[in-house]
Formats: C-alpha cells, sequence, structure tokens
C-alpha cells in the first residue's frame, strides 16, 4: 500500500453507498455534492476541537483578541491506490501562522523563518517608523498651523490694505470733483500731478506690503520643506520596496494543473482587466487544495467551500454556509488549474427562462407593464442575450428609442414598465430619476426578525474581488436607504413588504441578509442566502404618472411564492 499525503484525511463517517460525482464541482456557482458536505462537517468538527488554534473566529465569548471569521475548503480526492479521502485548507493565515495540523500548506510560505518577505517587512516597518517620526514632529505639526494661520491672519491683511487704498482712492476722486471748476487750470495739473502721485505711491506701497508677507510666508515654506523633502522620499522609497517585495511574491507563487504545467500569478493576471494580481492572490482556500493535490498525484473528486465565524462588517457571510470561490482573485488563478478537468455546468450560461414569458397587465400606444417572470433578464447579459428588453422588441417592431426604463434582478419577478417611444422613456426615466415613482417589492425572508418596520441605511458598492456581489462600505460606498414592514411570520419564516428610497444593485438583498440590516436573507437568495427553487422577492406594487396623459396609474401584482 502507498503512503498517503500527510494532509491526506481519510473519512470517518460511512461513505461506502455513496456514488461519485460524474464532473468536477464548477467552483463559480455549486450545490454541494454529499462528499463535499460530509468532507466540511468533519472539517468542521476538527476546527472545534483543534485546541492548539489561537484565532478568534468570533464564536466563542471567551477568545480575546481581533474578531477573524474565515473561509475554508474541502477537497475530496481520490490516491493511486483508490484510496478515497479529503484534503483541507483555510483563506490566508489562522492566528497569524500558515501551518496548522491537518491542513495544506500555502502554495508559497512567506512567513518562513528568515525569509526575504521578513527581511523587507522589516524594512519597510523601519521606513514607517521614520515617516510616522517627521509626521508627529512638534515642530513640524508646529511650522503647519502656523503656515495656515498666516495665510488665514495675511489674507485678511491685504484684503484691509485694499479696503484702505480704496477708501482713499474715492477720496481723491471726491477732491478732483470738488477742485475742478474751483482752481484755475494751473492749479487744477498741479493738484492732478499730486493725486496721481498719491496714487503710484499707494501702489506701491501694496506691492512692498504683499511682498513682505509673501516673503514671510516662503520663510515659513522653506523651513516645512525640508520635513516635506525627506517625507516625500521615504514615501518613494517605501513605494519602490513595497511594489518591488509584491512582485517578488508574486513571482513565487507558481501554480500546478492536472497535466503538472506551471504558471505563476503576474502571467495567469496579465491578460485580465486589472493586468495584474491583486493583494492576496493565490492565499485563497481553493488554490492551496488543488496545489497540494497535483502536487502529491491526488484526483480532485469535487470540492465545496464555507465561512467559519462571525461576518465581516463589509461583506455578508453566515457561520456554517457554503459559498462559491471568489471571481477577483481565484477565477483566473482556478480557470488555469482546472484545465483538462471535465466541470460541471456553468450555471450562469443557461437560459431559466426559456419556457418562460412576461405577462402583460397594461399596454397603450405609449408605453407597456408587464409582469417578469423569475430568472429573466430585464436586459441582455454577457452570455445570455434573452431578456424582457430582446422580447419586447420582438413583440412590438414598431417600438422606438431606449425602451427600458428600469431593471430587476434577472431573480427578481414582478413589475416592470417599458417606454414604446423616446417621449414616453424620457418623460419615465425623470420619474425615477426625481423618485415620484412609488414602488413597493413584497419578500419572503428565511428567519423571523423582531421589528415589525423601520429603515435600513447602509451604503453600498460592488465587491472588486467577487462581482457582481455588494458590499457595505461607508467610505465609497454610495447612499442606499430601505424602509421595510413585516406582514406576516409564519413556519419561521417573515412575510415583508419594502420601500426602496434608493435604487442599488442588490440593494433589496443586501439589507435584508448583512447583519447591520435586517441579519436575515431571502429565501432562495444564492448570493447572500441560501440557494433555493427561486428567489423570493417579487416588485409588487408601482404608482406613477403616464408619461403623456399624466394620469395616475398604479398596478398590483400578487407574488407566486
Amino acid at each position: 500500500m502507498s503512503l498517503l499525503p500527510q494532509a491526506f484525511t481519510t473519512f470517518t463517517s460511512d461513505i461506502s453507498t455513496i456514488s461519485l460525482p460524474k464532473k468536477f464541482t464548477f467552483p463559480f456557482q455549486y450545490e454541494p455534492h454529499q462528499l463535499s458536505i460530509i468532507a466540511a462537517t468533519e472539517t468542521q468538527n476538527h476546527i472545534e476541537s483543534y485546541s492548539d488554534l489561537d484565532h478568534n473566529f468570533g464564536i466563542d465569548d471567551t477568545k480575546k483578541g481581533l474578531i477573524i471569521g474565515k473561509m475554508f475548503g474541502v477537497l475530496v480526492v481520490k490516491a493511486n491506490d483508490g484510496s478515497l479521502g479529503y484534503l483541507k485548507a483555510f483563506s490566508g493565515k489562522l492566528g497569524n501562522e500558515n501551518h496548522h495540523s491537518g491542513f495544506v500548506p500555502p502554495v508559497f510560505d512567506m512567513l518562513t523563518q528568515q525569509s526575504y518577505f521578513l527581511k523587507e517587512e522589516e524594512v519597510l516597518n523601519a521606513i514607517n517608523s521614520k515617516i510616522e517620526k517627521i509626521e508627529t514632529n512638534h515642530s513640524f505639526i508646529h511650522l503647519k498651523l502656523e503656515i495656515d494661520r498666516f495665510r488665514t491672519h495675511s489674507e485678511q491683511l491685504i484684503i484691509n490694505k485694499k479696503a484702505q487704498l480704496k477708501q482713499l482712492k474715492l477720496e481723491r476722486k471726491e477732491i478732483r470733483e470738488q477742485n475742478k471748476t474751483a482752481l484755475s487750470v494751473a492749479d487744477f495739473k498741479i493738484l492732478e500731478d499730486d493725486l496721481v502721485k498719491q496714487s503710484l505711491r499707494d501702489k506701491h506701497e501694496l506691492k512692498v506690503f504683499i511682498e513682505e508677507i509673501e516673503q514671510q510666508l516662503q520663510n515659513l515654506i522653506v523651513e516645512k520643506d525640508i520635513f516635506d523633502a525627506e517625507l516625500k522620499s521615504l514615501k518613494n522609497e517605501r513605494k519602490e520596496k513595497s511594489n518591488a517585495l509584491q512582485n517578488y511574491l508574486f513571482n513565487q507563487y507558481q501554480f500546478l494543473n492536472k497535466n503538472k504545467n506551471n504558471k505563476g500569478l503576474i502571467d495567469i493576471f496579465k491578460d485580465t482587466a486589472l493586468g495584474r494580481p491583486p493583494a492576496a492572490a493565490g492565499d485563497c482556500a481553493a488554490p492551496k487544495l488543488l496545489q497540494y493535490a497535483f502536487q502529491h498525484n491526488l484526483e480532485p473528486i469535487c470540492m465545496a467551500e464555507f465561512w467559519w465565524g462571525a461576518s465581516p462588517k463589509s461583506e455578508i457571510r453566515k457561520h456554517k454556509q457554503f459559498y462559491p470561490s471568489c471571481t477577483g482573485k481565484c477565477e483566473p488563478i482556478l480557470g488555469f488549474m482546472l484545465e483538462g478537468i471535465e466541470l460541471d455546468e456553468n450555471p450562469l450560461l443557461q437560459n431559466p427562462a426559456t419556457h418562460k414569458n412576461y405577462e402583460i397587465i397594461y399596454q397603450d400606444n405609449d408605453m407597456v407593464v408587464v409582469n417578469k417572470p423569475e430568472d429573466m433578464l430585464s436586459v441582455p447579459g454577457i452570455n445570455i442575450q434573452d431578456s424582457v428588453y430582446t422580447r419586447i422588441k420582438k413583440d412590438f417592431p414598431n417600438a422606438e428609442g431606449p425602451i427600458i426604463v428600469h431593471r430587476l434582478d434577472m431573480a427578481t419577478s414582478g413589475i416592470l414598465i417599458l417606454a414604446l417611444n423616446k417621449k414616453a422613456h424620457k418623460n419615465l426615466q425623470q420619474q425615477f430619476i426625481k423618485h415620484t415613482i412609488e414602488k413597493r417589492y413584497e419578500a419572503l425572508l428565511d428567519g423571523e426578525i423582531e421589528t415589525k418596520e423601520g429603515f435600513v441605511d447602509l451604503p453600498l458598492r460592488v465587491d472588486l474581488d467577487d462581482r457582481p456581489r455588494q458590499m457595505v462600505c461607508y467610505e465609497y460606498g454610495k447612499s442606499a436607504r430601505t424602509k421595510y414592514e413585516v406582514i406576516e411570520i409564519k413556519d419561521g419564516k417573515t412575510r415583508i413588504h419594502f420601500w426602496p428610497i434608493t435604487g442599488r444593485t442588490h440593494q433589496l438583498r443586501m439589507h435584508a441578509s448583512h447583519s447591520l440590516g435586517l441579519n436575515c436573507a431571502i429565501v432562495g437568495d444564492d448570493l447572500y442566502g441560501k440557494k433555493s427553487s427561486r428567489l423570493c422577492l417579487h416588485a409588487a406594487y408601482i404608482k406613477f404618472e403616464h408619461p403623456i396623459t399624466k394620469k395616475e396609474l398604479e398596478f398590483t401584482v400578487a407574488a407566486s411564492f
């Protein structure tokens, strides 16, 4: 019997009656195979009993330190001797360490004692200390404050001086007017010459006054420039060393695939939109698992990733819940690593609305209102062209203009307004922009919430590492506000009405799921909750002004869930 690799874990559960999947897991959208679920459960038991693990996941009140939940992964594999087992991994580090008993090692260990990374990190830390020392230097801080104060004070002095000279100018004008007829031509010329001299004297005085102020300011700036020059030099040095270190790390990450081909991070990402790897690329669980499998001639059978611990404040992650691999960091890497392996079909390439159609609930010469079924696109997508837009174009061949006024997520059902001419489109679009259109959604939440009504106000932006997921971001996110009211709680589920005050991507789904929102995902939300037969979110009501007749219209369509 061959010696199995150290990280190979034999199932403790009876798996003798479970059939192997015919294809490997498509990692970016999947339902975990039964073997993956068992491997994940056993891994979770291992984490709970791992007493040497010094890491606070946020689920044990006795643990101290920064709370950091983690993504874990399991990869069911077959050894050369036919043995079936699994590998387990975590993303990033655990307890500031890369190596833990029973888990696969990183693709590249930057934390090896006396490693180039640690030595360069010390250099960067020393530069950061120098920068901090300058930025907190009392003289430097005092100079910056003094310059700001001097600028403000001198600006006021110049304003006052100009006002004074303006008053003198007015007085000279008045003297001219008074003496124009009172004096002889000769005497008036003498007076005029004297007034001109006064004017030139005032202008010179103002010029000298401003130059003296500017010189005083420049003296202060020269003192500050000494600090600034040193700061700039240190920051440039830090940037150069940081970029060099990042490129060094990227070059150390070399990935294998089934055919034992090797490819580095820089080559993998050079043809992507970013053109270079994002930070921490290669440290996720999935690449670690596949790398170890290929290094030890283990055949990948299926895989799954799950979250362990408290959710981050920005993202939505539920304890023990399965999640797909991230698109930003992992998609290019896994695209290479899984070459030559037959995968499950990519659900994003399939059109679930092939045998569905919208229901027309109102139409006239200017517009049409439809009840869009779930899983039908509002507009053509990257991979699927079929949509409400393309079907409207076919069903209404004389329609002009953009047609689409607003959109519903593919998975969301309900009322959609479409314009049949440019004039109607422009008017309807303005109503949406001015928020004069009233909309109400109905949803079924996967749990019970305590508050009966209220507002959720969480700013949102796209997760750049995991599109199309959204995340809460108070720095760069756009304002997103939702009013809600609970309608019924039954069988552990909450039926709720949503009134979106803003219209951000995935707003209702995020506000329902996020721990700072209602903390209760919509039933069937495969992005922020658990997959089901459908997303139970429906655009049930809308009220607006007819774009041409100006008559008030309102429509209600009951949800089918």
